[in-house]
């Protein structure tokens, strides 16, 4: 996610963080849905995926939380990627064995601290899915 330019109009920031995957499906799925809506709507978007949501940032699976008239998972990463940020929590992939060589290109492996840094950045809206 870049930084404005001084004199640039400073686009809405949002951090949205999915703490579920295919245990919770639908709130999941609202959660990658609002961040690819975010990111087309002009917003400064970072998604933190975290719990079992860390599974759908690991390359060459296909996310896929087979869910009725939504979105696949896949191409909302991807639309969040393109023009976003998008980070595993630390621990979470450490809990299951998941390494920076193990997550889709783009997708950061982050701590709570960077978490922390972003969420109270002045002016920024925070959501937890």
């Amino acid at each position: 996610m870049s930084e404005p330019t001084p004199d640039a109009p400073t686009a809405p920031r949002l951090i949205v963080k999915v703490t579920c995957g295919t245990d919770d499906r639908e709130r999941a799925n609202q959660g990658f849905t609002v961040a690819a809506t975010a990111v087309a709507a002009g917003a400064m978007v970072s998604l933190w995926l975290a719990g079992d949501a860390t599974w759908l940032a690991v390359a060459g699976a296909e996310p896929d939380l087979g869910l009725e008239h939504a979105a696949p998972t896949g191409e909302l990463l991807a639309a969040v990627l393109e023009s976003g940020r998008v980070s595993v929590c630390t621990q979470c992939a450490a809990r299951r064995g998941l390494t920076q060589k193990d997550l889709r290109n783009g997708v950061l492996i982050a701590g709570a601290a960077s978490f922390v840094e972003e969420v109270l950045t002045p002016g920024v809206h925070a959501l937890v899915y």
